[in-house]
Protein backbone atom coordinates (compact mmCIF):
# COMPACT_ATOMS: atom_id res chain seq x y z
CA UNK A 1 0.00 0.00 0.00
CA UNK A 2 1.32 3.44 -0.91
CA UNK A 3 1.05 6.58 1.14
CA UNK A 4 -1.65 8.10 -1.09
CA UNK A 5 -5.17 7.96 0.32
CA UNK A 6 -8.09 6.54 -1.60
CA UNK A 7 -11.52 8.09 -1.51
CA UNK A 8 -13.92 5.96 0.59
CA UNK A 9 -15.89 4.87 -2.48
CA UNK A 10 -12.70 3.44 -4.02
CA UNK A 11 -12.11 1.03 -1.14
CA UNK A 12 -13.05 -2.55 -1.89
CA UNK A 13 -14.46 -2.94 1.61
CA UNK A 14 -17.12 -0.36 0.79
CA UNK A 15 -18.56 -2.52 -1.96
CA UNK A 16 -20.68 -4.19 0.75
CA UNK A 17 -23.32 -1.96 2.29
CA UNK A 18 -22.64 -1.25 5.95
CA UNK A 19 -24.18 0.99 8.59
CA UNK A 20 -20.75 2.49 9.27
CA UNK A 21 -18.52 4.22 6.75
CA UNK A 22 -15.33 2.46 5.68
CA UNK A 23 -12.72 5.23 5.34
CA UNK A 24 -9.68 2.99 4.92
CA UNK A 25 -9.31 -0.53 3.47
CA UNK A 26 -9.74 -3.54 5.72
CA UNK A 27 -6.44 -5.43 5.67
CA UNK A 28 -6.19 -8.95 7.05
CA UNK A 29 -3.75 -11.85 7.27
CA UNK A 30 -4.56 -15.39 6.16
CA UNK A 31 -5.09 -17.74 9.09
CA UNK A 32 -2.61 -20.14 7.49
CA UNK A 33 0.05 -17.39 7.39
CA UNK A 34 -0.75 -16.28 10.92
CA UNK A 35 -0.29 -19.80 12.27
CA UNK A 36 3.25 -19.85 10.89
CA UNK A 37 4.27 -16.63 12.66
CA UNK A 38 6.39 -16.66 15.82
CA UNK A 39 7.39 -14.17 18.47
CA UNK A 40 5.65 -10.82 19.01
CA UNK A 41 3.36 -9.81 16.11
CA UNK A 42 4.90 -7.56 13.47
CA UNK A 43 3.28 -4.18 12.66
CA UNK A 44 1.30 -3.22 9.57
CA UNK A 45 4.18 -1.81 7.53
CA UNK A 46 6.35 -4.92 7.98
CA UNK A 47 3.56 -7.26 6.92
CA UNK A 48 2.83 -5.05 3.92
CA UNK A 49 6.45 -5.44 2.84
CA UNK A 50 6.21 -9.19 3.32
CA UNK A 51 3.02 -9.20 1.19
CA UNK A 52 1.02 -11.18 3.73
CA UNK A 53 -1.70 -8.53 4.13
CA UNK A 54 -4.79 -8.90 1.93
CA UNK A 55 -7.39 -6.25 1.22
CA UNK A 56 -10.99 -7.21 1.93
CA UNK A 57 -13.01 -8.61 -0.95
CA UNK A 58 -16.60 -9.92 -1.12
CA UNK A 59 -16.71 -13.46 0.23
CA UNK A 60 -13.64 -13.05 2.47
CA UNK A 61 -14.25 -14.74 5.85
CA UNK A 62 -12.88 -12.27 8.40
CA UNK A 63 -12.16 -13.06 12.05
CA UNK A 64 -12.11 -9.79 14.02
CA UNK A 65 -9.86 -9.98 17.10
CA UNK A 66 -10.73 -7.59 19.93
CA UNK A 67 -8.14 -7.41 22.72
CA UNK A 68 -6.36 -5.16 25.20
CA UNK A 69 -2.82 -3.99 24.61
CA UNK A 70 -0.21 -5.33 27.02
CA UNK A 71 1.98 -2.20 26.85
CA UNK A 72 1.65 1.38 25.66
CA UNK A 73 4.02 0.87 22.73
CA UNK A 74 3.17 -2.66 21.59
CA UNK A 75 0.00 -4.72 21.96
CA UNK A 76 1.77 -8.00 22.72
CA UNK A 77 5.48 -7.39 23.42
CA UNK A 78 6.20 -11.01 24.39
CA UNK A 79 3.83 -12.65 21.91
CA UNK A 80 1.71 -14.18 24.70
CA UNK A 81 -1.67 -13.21 23.26
CA UNK A 82 -0.48 -14.35 19.84
CA UNK A 83 0.39 -17.81 21.17
CA UNK A 84 -3.02 -18.17 22.81
CA UNK A 85 -4.76 -17.10 19.62
CA UNK A 86 -2.73 -19.49 17.47
CA UNK A 87 -3.51 -22.45 19.72
CA UNK A 88 -7.17 -21.38 19.85
CA UNK A 89 -7.45 -21.23 16.06
CA UNK A 90 -5.81 -24.63 15.70
CA UNK A 91 -8.31 -26.01 18.22
CA UNK A 92 -11.23 -24.45 16.32
CA UNK A 93 -9.98 -25.91 13.05
CA UNK A 94 -9.29 -29.47 14.21
CA UNK A 95 -12.32 -29.60 16.52
CA UNK A 96 -10.36 -30.12 19.74
CA UNK A 97 -11.57 -26.76 21.15
CA UNK A 98 -15.13 -27.00 22.43
CA UNK A 99 -16.64 -23.52 22.18
CA UNK A 100 -19.60 -23.59 24.57
CA UNK A 101 -22.27 -21.32 25.96
CA UNK A 102 -21.40 -19.16 28.96
CA UNK A 103 -21.41 -20.98 32.30
CA UNK A 104 -24.20 -18.77 33.59
CA UNK A 105 -26.45 -19.99 30.75
CA UNK A 106 -26.09 -23.56 32.04
CA UNK A 107 -26.69 -24.89 28.54
CA UNK A 108 -24.66 -26.75 25.94
CA UNK A 109 -27.08 -26.13 23.07
CA UNK A 110 -24.94 -23.69 21.08
CA UNK A 111 -21.71 -24.92 19.53
CA UNK A 112 -19.21 -23.84 16.90
CA UNK A 113 -20.45 -25.54 13.73
CA UNK A 114 -18.31 -27.67 11.43
CA UNK A 115 -19.03 -25.19 8.66
CA UNK A 116 -17.63 -22.33 10.77
CA UNK A 117 -14.55 -24.38 11.61
CA UNK A 118 -13.90 -24.90 7.88
CA UNK A 119 -14.31 -21.16 7.25
CA UNK A 120 -11.85 -20.40 10.05
CA UNK A 121 -9.24 -22.64 8.40
CA UNK A 122 -9.56 -20.69 5.15
CA UNK A 123 -10.21 -17.33 6.79
CA UNK A 124 -8.37 -14.09 7.48
CA UNK A 125 -7.40 -12.39 10.75
CA UNK A 126 -8.09 -8.71 11.51
CA UNK A 127 -5.78 -7.73 14.38
CA UNK A 128 -5.30 -4.01 14.90
CA UNK A 129 -1.47 -4.05 15.16
CA UNK A 130 -0.96 -5.54 11.75
CA UNK A 131 -4.22 -4.47 10.07
CA UNK A 132 -3.94 -0.74 10.85
CA UNK A 133 -0.94 1.55 10.11
CA UNK A 134 0.85 2.07 13.42
CA UNK A 135 2.41 5.46 14.13
CA UNK A 136 4.54 3.92 16.91
CA UNK A 137 6.07 1.42 14.46
CA UNK A 138 6.61 3.57 11.36
CA UNK A 139 9.74 3.27 9.22
CA UNK A 140 12.36 5.79 8.26
CA UNK A 141 11.51 7.37 4.94
CA UNK A 142 7.75 6.90 5.37
CA UNK A 143 5.67 10.04 5.24
CA UNK A 144 4.71 10.57 8.89
CA UNK A 145 1.69 12.76 8.20
CA UNK A 146 0.33 10.23 5.69
CA UNK A 147 0.83 7.45 8.25
CA UNK A 148 -1.06 9.45 10.86
CA UNK A 149 -3.86 10.12 8.38
CA UNK A 150 -4.08 6.48 7.37
CA UNK A 151 -4.11 5.39 11.01
CA UNK A 152 -6.82 7.90 11.90
CA UNK A 153 -9.00 6.82 8.97
CA UNK A 154 -8.51 3.16 9.87
CA UNK A 155 -9.49 3.76 13.50
CA UNK A 156 -12.60 5.61 12.34
CA UNK A 157 -13.39 2.58 10.16
CA UNK A 158 -13.26 0.03 12.99
CA UNK A 159 -17.08 -0.14 13.30
CA UNK A 160 -17.24 -0.90 9.56
CA UNK A 161 -14.53 -3.54 9.93
CA UNK A 162 -16.54 -5.18 12.71
CA UNK A 163 -19.65 -5.20 10.56
CA UNK A 164 -17.78 -6.76 7.63
CA UNK A 165 -16.37 -9.49 9.86
CA UNK A 166 -17.89 -12.96 10.06
CA UNK A 167 -16.55 -14.09 13.43
CA UNK A 168 -15.83 -11.85 16.43
CA UNK A 169 -13.32 -13.07 19.01
CA UNK A 170 -12.66 -11.38 22.35
CA UNK A 171 -9.11 -12.47 23.18
CA UNK A 172 -8.93 -12.12 26.98
CA UNK A 173 -6.36 -14.51 28.52
CA UNK A 174 -5.19 -13.68 32.04
CA UNK A 175 -1.91 -11.81 31.43
CA UNK A 176 0.20 -9.00 32.92
CA UNK A 177 0.36 -5.47 31.50
CA UNK A 178 4.03 -4.67 30.98
CA UNK A 179 3.81 -1.01 32.06
CA UNK A 180 1.32 -1.12 34.94
CA UNK A 181 2.00 -4.70 36.16
CA UNK A 182 -1.76 -5.06 36.46
CA UNK A 183 -3.72 -8.10 35.35
CA UNK A 184 -5.45 -7.93 31.97
CA UNK A 185 -8.44 -10.25 31.53
CA UNK A 186 -12.13 -10.41 30.57
CA UNK A 187 -13.21 -7.95 33.27
CA UNK A 188 -10.64 -5.34 32.23
CA UNK A 189 -11.48 -5.91 28.54
CA UNK A 190 -15.16 -5.27 29.31
CA UNK A 191 -14.20 -2.01 31.06
CA UNK A 192 -12.43 -0.48 28.05
CA UNK A 193 -14.44 2.05 26.05
CA UNK A 194 -13.07 1.05 22.62
CA UNK A 195 -13.54 -2.67 23.38
CA UNK A 196 -17.14 -1.93 24.34
CA UNK A 197 -17.61 0.00 21.10
CA UNK A 198 -16.27 -2.92 19.04
CA UNK A 199 -18.51 -5.29 20.98
CA UNK A 200 -21.61 -3.14 20.51
CA UNK A 201 -20.95 -2.79 16.79
CA UNK A 202 -20.89 -6.58 16.59
CA UNK A 203 -23.90 -7.34 18.75
CA UNK A 204 -26.02 -4.53 17.35
CA UNK A 205 -25.20 -5.22 13.71
CA UNK A 206 -27.91 -6.43 11.36
CA UNK A 207 -26.26 -9.79 10.76
CA UNK A 208 -28.20 -12.98 11.42
CA UNK A 209 -25.41 -14.27 13.68
CA UNK A 210 -23.97 -11.66 16.06
CA UNK A 211 -22.43 -14.09 18.54
CA UNK A 212 -19.14 -13.29 20.27
CA UNK A 213 -16.57 -15.94 21.16
CA UNK A 214 -14.70 -15.14 24.38
CA UNK A 215 -11.29 -16.86 24.56
CA UNK A 216 -9.85 -17.32 28.06
CA UNK A 217 -7.22 -19.97 27.33
CA UNK A 218 -6.40 -22.19 24.34
CA UNK A 219 -8.74 -24.83 25.80
CA UNK A 220 -11.52 -22.57 27.13
CA UNK A 221 -13.73 -20.43 24.92
CA UNK A 222 -17.39 -19.61 25.29
CA UNK A 223 -20.14 -17.61 23.62
CA UNK A 224 -20.67 -14.36 25.50
CA UNK A 225 -23.55 -14.17 27.98
CA UNK A 226 -25.95 -11.45 26.68
CA UNK A 227 -26.19 -9.51 29.94
CA UNK A 228 -22.41 -9.06 29.95
CA UNK A 229 -22.74 -6.39 27.28
CA UNK A 230 -26.16 -4.97 28.18
CA UNK A 231 -24.78 -3.78 31.52
CA UNK A 232 -21.65 -2.16 30.04
CA UNK A 233 -22.57 1.16 28.48
CA UNK A 234 -20.11 2.63 25.99
CA UNK A 235 -20.60 6.02 27.66
CA UNK A 236 -19.24 4.67 30.96
CA UNK A 237 -16.20 2.87 29.48
CA UNK A 238 -12.57 3.67 30.32
CA UNK A 239 -10.56 5.52 27.67
CA UNK A 240 -6.81 6.03 27.53
CA UNK A 241 -7.48 9.19 25.52
CA UNK A 242 -10.46 10.93 27.13
CA UNK A 243 -11.14 12.88 23.94
CA UNK A 244 -12.19 9.57 22.33
CA UNK A 245 -15.22 9.26 24.61
CA UNK A 246 -17.59 11.58 22.74
CA UNK A 247 -16.78 10.01 19.36
CA UNK A 248 -17.16 6.47 20.66
CA UNK A 249 -20.42 7.33 22.43
CA UNK A 250 -21.69 8.65 19.11
CA UNK A 251 -20.80 5.32 17.50
CA UNK A 252 -22.71 3.51 20.24
CA UNK A 253 -25.77 5.65 19.69
CA UNK A 254 -25.57 5.05 15.96
CA UNK A 255 -25.36 1.29 16.50
CA UNK A 256 -28.40 1.23 18.82
CA UNK A 257 -30.53 3.44 16.57
CA UNK A 258 -29.56 1.43 13.48
CA UNK A 259 -30.48 -1.83 15.22
CA UNK A 260 -33.88 -0.51 16.27
CA UNK A 261 -34.64 0.83 12.77
CA UNK A 262 -33.64 -2.46 11.17
CA UNK A 263 -35.79 -4.49 13.58
CA UNK A 264 -38.68 -2.09 13.10
CA UNK A 265 -38.56 -2.64 9.34
CA UNK A 266 -37.47 -6.29 9.13
CA UNK A 267 -38.35 -7.82 12.51
CA UNK A 268 -38.59 -9.91 14.52
CA UNK A 269 -41.11 -7.84 16.44
CA UNK A 270 -40.10 -9.19 19.86
CA UNK A 271 -36.49 -8.09 19.32
CA UNK A 272 -37.63 -4.69 18.11
CA UNK A 273 -39.67 -4.24 21.28
CA UNK A 274 -36.80 -5.47 23.47
CA UNK A 275 -34.19 -3.07 22.11
CA UNK A 276 -36.66 -0.21 21.89
CA UNK A 277 -37.56 -0.70 25.56
CA UNK A 278 -33.91 -0.87 26.68
CA UNK A 279 -32.78 2.05 24.52
CA UNK A 280 -32.55 4.68 27.34
CA UNK A 281 -30.68 2.28 29.62
CA UNK A 282 -28.26 1.19 26.89
CA UNK A 283 -27.46 4.79 26.02
CA UNK A 284 -27.31 5.95 29.64
CA UNK A 285 -30.13 8.42 29.04
CA UNK A 286 -33.03 9.59 31.15
CA UNK A 287 -36.29 7.73 30.65
CA UNK A 288 -39.18 9.80 29.35
CA UNK A 289 -42.77 9.24 30.48
CA UNK A 290 -45.21 8.35 27.71
CA UNK A 291 -48.92 8.55 27.30
CA UNK A 292 -50.86 5.51 26.13
CA UNK A 293 -50.85 6.52 22.46
CA UNK A 294 -47.09 7.04 22.42
CA UNK A 295 -46.55 3.68 24.12
CA UNK A 296 -48.80 1.88 21.62
CA UNK A 297 -47.06 3.52 18.66
CA UNK A 298 -43.57 2.84 19.92
CA UNK A 299 -44.17 -0.83 20.64
CA UNK A 300 -46.56 -1.47 17.76
CA UNK A 301 -49.76 -2.41 19.52
CA UNK A 302 -53.02 -1.64 17.74
CA UNK A 303 -54.93 -0.74 20.90
CA UNK A 304 -54.82 -1.00 24.68
CA UNK A 305 -57.15 -3.98 24.47
CA UNK A 306 -54.79 -5.76 22.06
CA UNK A 307 -51.79 -4.85 24.22
CA UNK A 308 -53.47 -6.32 27.31
CA UNK A 309 -54.43 -9.54 25.53
CA UNK A 310 -51.03 -10.07 23.87
CA UNK A 311 -49.26 -13.14 25.29
CA UNK A 312 -46.08 -12.97 23.20
CA UNK A 313 -42.76 -13.08 25.05
CA UNK A 314 -42.28 -9.31 24.68
CA UNK A 315 -45.84 -8.36 25.54
CA UNK A 316 -46.99 -4.97 26.82
CA UNK A 317 -46.10 -5.74 30.46
CA UNK A 318 -42.55 -6.63 29.43
CA UNK A 319 -42.27 -3.51 27.25
CA UNK A 320 -43.38 -1.32 30.15
CA UNK A 321 -41.17 -3.12 32.68
CA UNK A 322 -37.98 -3.03 30.60
CA UNK A 323 -38.52 0.61 29.68
CA UNK A 324 -39.19 1.52 33.33
CA UNK A 325 -42.66 2.92 32.62
CA UNK A 326 -44.59 2.63 35.89
CA UNK A 327 -47.48 4.72 34.54
CA UNK A 328 -48.09 2.26 31.72
CA UNK A 329 -47.77 -0.66 34.12
CA UNK A 330 -50.58 0.82 36.20
CA UNK A 331 -52.74 1.46 33.13
CA UNK A 332 -52.21 -2.09 31.92
CA UNK A 333 -53.03 -3.49 35.35
CA UNK A 334 -56.25 -1.47 35.41
CA UNK A 335 -57.20 -3.26 32.20
CA UNK A 336 -56.33 -6.59 33.87
CA UNK A 337 -53.04 -7.31 32.16
CA UNK A 338 -51.14 -10.22 33.70
CA UNK A 339 -48.34 -8.88 35.90
CA UNK A 340 -47.05 -12.45 36.31
CA UNK A 341 -46.23 -12.87 32.63
CA UNK A 342 -43.83 -15.80 32.14
CA UNK A 343 -40.99 -15.52 29.65
CA UNK A 344 -40.17 -17.93 26.84
CA UNK A 345 -37.86 -17.96 23.79
CA UNK A 346 -35.71 -15.07 25.07
CA UNK A 347 -32.59 -17.06 25.97
CA UNK A 348 -30.57 -15.29 23.28
CA UNK A 349 -31.25 -12.01 25.08
CA UNK A 350 -30.29 -13.31 28.54
CA UNK A 351 -33.79 -13.98 29.91
CA UNK A 352 -34.70 -17.61 30.40
CA UNK A 353 -37.84 -19.68 30.06
CA UNK A 354 -40.22 -19.57 33.08
CA UNK A 355 -38.63 -16.44 34.53
CA UNK A 356 -41.21 -13.74 35.20
CA UNK A 357 -41.54 -10.12 34.11
CA UNK A 358 -40.60 -9.10 37.68
CA UNK A 359 -37.41 -11.14 37.40
CA UNK A 360 -36.66 -9.50 34.06
CA UNK A 361 -37.12 -6.05 35.60
CA UNK A 362 -34.71 -7.04 38.38
CA UNK A 363 -32.07 -8.56 36.07
CA UNK A 364 -32.18 -5.54 33.76
CA UNK A 365 -31.41 -3.24 36.72
CA UNK A 366 -34.60 -1.24 36.57
CA UNK A 367 -35.25 1.48 39.12
CA UNK A 368 -36.64 0.04 42.39
CA UNK A 369 -39.86 1.97 41.77
CA UNK A 370 -40.56 -0.33 38.82
CA UNK A 371 -40.25 -3.42 41.01
CA UNK A 372 -42.42 -1.83 43.69
CA UNK A 373 -45.12 -0.90 41.17
CA UNK A 374 -45.23 -4.41 39.70
CA UNK A 375 -45.57 -6.03 43.12
CA UNK A 376 -48.28 -3.55 44.16
CA UNK A 377 -50.06 -4.47 40.94
CA UNK A 378 -50.01 -8.15 42.03
CA UNK A 379 -46.81 -9.48 40.57
CA UNK A 380 -45.86 -12.46 42.75
CA UNK A 381 -42.70 -11.49 44.61
CA UNK A 382 -42.03 -15.15 45.47
CA UNK A 383 -42.75 -16.73 42.08
CA UNK A 384 -40.16 -19.35 41.14
CA UNK A 385 -38.63 -20.11 37.79
CA UNK A 386 -38.21 -23.76 36.83
CA UNK A 387 -34.72 -23.65 38.38
CA UNK A 388 -36.31 -22.73 41.72
CA UNK A 389 -34.82 -19.23 41.67
CA UNK A 390 -36.79 -16.17 42.80
CA UNK A 391 -36.50 -12.45 42.04
CA UNK A 392 -34.47 -11.82 45.21
CA UNK A 393 -31.70 -14.04 43.83
CA UNK A 394 -31.46 -11.70 40.82
CA UNK A 395 -31.10 -8.44 42.78
CA UNK A 396 -28.54 -6.06 41.33
CA UNK A 397 -28.60 -3.33 44.00
CA UNK A 398 -29.29 -2.77 47.72
CA UNK A 399 -32.43 -0.86 46.71
CA UNK A 400 -33.71 -3.97 44.94
CA UNK A 401 -33.18 -5.97 48.13
CA UNK A 402 -34.99 -3.32 50.18
CA UNK A 403 -38.03 -3.17 47.91
CA UNK A 404 -38.46 -6.93 47.61
CA UNK A 405 -38.09 -7.57 51.33
CA UNK A 406 -40.46 -4.73 52.16
CA UNK A 407 -43.02 -6.50 49.99
CA UNK A 408 -42.54 -9.77 51.91
CA UNK A 409 -40.17 -11.62 49.65
CA UNK A 410 -38.99 -14.88 51.16
CA UNK A 411 -35.30 -15.07 52.03
CA UNK A 412 -33.93 -18.31 50.52
CA UNK A 413 -30.36 -19.03 51.57
CA UNK A 414 -29.20 -19.11 47.97
CA UNK A 415 -30.21 -15.46 47.45
CA UNK A 416 -26.80 -14.47 48.78
CA UNK A 417 -25.12 -16.52 46.05
CA UNK A 418 -27.05 -14.62 43.39
CA UNK A 419 -26.02 -11.25 44.81
CA UNK A 420 -22.43 -12.44 45.16
CA UNK A 421 -22.39 -13.56 41.53
CA UNK A 422 -23.95 -10.51 39.89
CA UNK A 423 -24.91 -7.80 42.36
CA UNK A 424 -21.72 -6.54 43.97
CA UNK A 425 -20.64 -6.03 47.60
CA UNK A 426 -23.29 -3.42 48.46
CA UNK A 427 -26.05 -5.83 47.47
CA UNK A 428 -24.42 -8.63 49.45
CA UNK A 429 -24.13 -6.33 52.47
CA UNK A 430 -27.83 -5.51 52.22
CA UNK A 431 -28.69 -9.22 52.43
CA UNK A 432 -26.21 -9.81 55.25
CA UNK A 433 -27.81 -6.98 57.22
CA UNK A 434 -31.07 -8.92 56.98
CA UNK A 435 -29.35 -11.94 58.55
CA UNK A 436 -28.73 -13.91 55.41
CA UNK A 437 -26.20 -16.53 56.57
CA UNK A 438 -23.13 -16.88 54.30
CA UNK A 439 -22.61 -20.46 55.56
CA UNK A 440 -26.13 -21.85 55.41
CA UNK A 441 -26.54 -23.81 52.20
CA UNK A 442 -28.90 -26.42 50.83
CA UNK A 443 -28.22 -29.53 48.81
CA UNK A 444 -27.52 -28.80 45.15
CA UNK A 445 -26.75 -25.16 46.01
CA UNK A 446 -23.21 -23.87 46.21
CA UNK A 447 -22.07 -21.33 48.79
CA UNK A 448 -21.61 -17.60 48.04
CA UNK A 449 -17.82 -18.10 47.97
CA UNK A 450 -18.32 -20.82 45.34
CA UNK A 451 -20.60 -18.53 43.34
CA UNK A 452 -18.16 -15.62 43.36
CA UNK A 453 -15.37 -17.82 42.02
CA UNK A 454 -17.47 -19.57 39.39
CA UNK A 455 -18.77 -16.33 37.88
CA UNK A 456 -15.73 -14.16 38.63
CA UNK A 457 -14.54 -13.83 35.03
CA UNK A 458 -17.19 -11.23 34.25
CA UNK A 459 -17.59 -9.77 37.74
CA UNK A 460 -15.47 -6.70 38.45
CA UNK A 461 -16.58 -6.81 42.12
CA UNK A 462 -15.57 -10.43 42.75
CA UNK A 463 -12.56 -9.75 44.95
CA UNK A 464 -14.23 -7.04 47.02
CA UNK A 465 -17.33 -9.19 47.54
CA UNK A 466 -15.25 -12.20 48.58
CA UNK A 467 -13.38 -10.08 51.14
CA UNK A 468 -16.71 -8.95 52.60
CA UNK A 469 -18.00 -12.52 52.97
CA UNK A 470 -14.74 -13.75 54.46
CA UNK A 471 -14.92 -10.91 57.00
CA UNK A 472 -18.34 -12.35 57.91
CA UNK A 473 -16.66 -15.73 58.57
CA UNK A 474 -17.80 -17.47 55.41
CA UNK A 475 -16.26 -20.97 55.33
CA UNK A 476 -13.50 -20.99 52.71
CA UNK A 477 -13.29 -24.80 52.78
CA UNK A 478 -16.97 -25.64 52.37
CA UNK A 479 -17.67 -28.35 49.79
CA UNK A 480 -20.60 -28.60 47.42
CA UNK A 481 -23.10 -31.35 48.17
CA UNK A 482 -25.15 -32.70 45.28
CA UNK A 483 -27.93 -35.27 45.30
CA UNK A 484 -30.83 -36.61 43.29
CA UNK A 485 -30.96 -36.07 39.54
CA UNK A 486 -28.10 -33.55 39.68
CA UNK A 487 -25.83 -36.17 41.23
CA UNK A 488 -26.62 -38.58 38.41
CA UNK A 489 -25.84 -35.88 35.83
CA UNK A 490 -22.54 -35.25 37.57
CA UNK A 491 -21.71 -38.96 37.55
CA UNK A 492 -22.57 -39.13 33.86
CA UNK A 493 -20.25 -36.19 33.20
CA UNK A 494 -17.49 -37.88 35.20
CA UNK A 495 -17.86 -41.01 33.09
CA UNK A 496 -17.73 -38.95 29.91
CA UNK A 497 -14.56 -37.11 30.94
CA UNK A 498 -12.97 -40.44 31.88
CA UNK A 499 -13.70 -41.85 28.42
CA UNK A 500 -13.02 -38.80 26.24
CA UNK A 501 -10.49 -36.98 28.38
CA UNK A 502 -11.18 -33.85 30.41
CA UNK A 503 -9.79 -31.47 27.77
CA UNK A 504 -11.98 -32.98 25.04
CA UNK A 505 -15.26 -32.20 26.78
CA UNK A 506 -17.19 -28.93 26.77
CA UNK A 507 -17.22 -26.65 29.79
CA UNK A 508 -20.65 -27.74 31.02
CA UNK A 509 -19.47 -31.36 31.12
CA UNK A 510 -16.24 -30.34 32.89
CA UNK A 511 -18.23 -28.28 35.38
CA UNK A 512 -20.66 -31.08 36.16
CA UNK A 513 -17.83 -33.61 36.51
CA UNK A 514 -15.94 -31.34 38.91
CA UNK A 515 -18.89 -30.10 40.99
CA UNK A 516 -19.35 -32.79 43.69
CA UNK A 517 -17.16 -31.96 46.65
CA UNK A 518 -15.45 -28.95 45.08
CA UNK A 519 -14.34 -26.05 47.31
CA UNK A 520 -14.35 -22.32 46.52
CA UNK A 521 -10.60 -22.59 45.91
CA UNK A 522 -11.30 -25.34 43.38
CA UNK A 523 -13.63 -23.08 41.42
CA UNK A 524 -11.18 -20.16 41.57
CA UNK A 525 -8.50 -22.45 40.15
CA UNK A 526 -10.87 -23.86 37.55
CA UNK A 527 -11.62 -20.41 36.08
CA UNK A 528 -8.05 -19.13 36.56
CA UNK A 529 -8.74 -16.17 38.86
CA UNK A 530 -5.38 -15.42 40.47
CA UNK A 531 -6.49 -12.76 42.95
CA UNK A 532 -9.34 -14.88 44.32
CA UNK A 533 -7.06 -17.90 44.51
CA UNK A 534 -4.56 -15.90 46.55
CA UNK A 535 -7.31 -14.44 48.75
CA UNK A 536 -8.78 -17.85 49.57
CA UNK A 537 -5.32 -19.21 50.37
CA UNK A 538 -4.61 -16.21 52.61
CA UNK A 539 -7.80 -17.05 54.53
CA UNK A 540 -6.89 -20.66 55.18
CA UNK A 541 -8.10 -22.51 52.11
CA UNK A 542 -6.78 -26.07 52.05
CA UNK A 543 -5.70 -27.91 48.90
CA UNK A 544 -8.76 -30.17 49.05
CA UNK A 545 -9.63 -32.38 46.10
CA UNK A 546 -13.18 -32.74 44.84
CA UNK A 547 -15.06 -36.06 44.77
CA UNK A 548 -13.47 -36.89 41.41
CA UNK A 549 -10.02 -36.54 42.97
CA UNK A 550 -9.04 -33.28 41.25
CA UNK A 551 -6.95 -30.97 43.41
CA UNK A 552 -7.09 -27.20 42.78
CA UNK A 553 -3.75 -27.60 41.00
CA UNK A 554 -5.27 -30.25 38.70
CA UNK A 555 -8.25 -28.04 37.91
CA UNK A 556 -6.00 -25.10 37.06
CA UNK A 557 -3.75 -27.22 34.86
CA UNK A 558 -6.74 -28.73 33.03
CA UNK A 559 -7.79 -25.19 32.12
CA UNK A 560 -4.26 -24.15 31.05
CA UNK A 561 -4.14 -21.63 33.90
CA UNK A 562 -0.41 -22.05 34.34
CA UNK A 563 -0.03 -18.66 36.00
CA UNK A 564 -1.63 -20.27 39.10
CA UNK A 565 0.91 -23.08 39.39
CA UNK A 566 3.26 -21.22 41.77
CA UNK A 567 0.31 -20.69 44.14
CA UNK A 568 -1.21 -24.15 43.90
CA UNK A 569 1.74 -26.52 43.54
CA UNK A 570 1.49 -28.86 46.53
CA UNK A 571 4.63 -30.91 45.75
CA UNK A 572 2.75 -33.98 46.89
CA UNK A 573 4.62 -37.27 46.40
Amino acid sequence: MGSALCAPEEHTCCMQSTVHECRFPLWAVKVSDFLRMSGPPEPHNVLQEQRVLHEWYPGMFVIFISHQWLSSAHPDPSGQQMQVLQKTLRGMIDGSLQVHEAIVARSADKILSENTRRHVADGFIFFDWFSIPQITARQHGVNEEATKSDAALAVQSIPAYVELSNLFVALVPELMHKDSSERVNYVTWLSRGWCRAELWCRLLSNKVDTSVVVVYTPTEAEFMFPLDWQHHSVAEGNFTVEADRSEVVRLGELAVESKIRHLRDKGPLNHYRFYSALRPKLLNQQREDRDADSFLRQFRFDSIAQAVQDTSNMNAVMCAALSGDTGMLRLLAERRANMNHVLYDMNDLGYYDTQTALMAATKSRQDPSVLAAMIELRADVNARARTGLVALYMCRSPAHVKVLLEHRADMPHYALSGAASFGGPETVQALLSHRCDPNQTEENRYSPLHAIALFSRGNCWALETAKLLLAQRADVNVRTVVSGSLLWRCRGAQAKTAILGFANCNMMTRLAASMPGITPLGYAAMVGHEQLTQLYLDHGADFLANARGDSPEDLARNGHHYHLMPLLATFAT
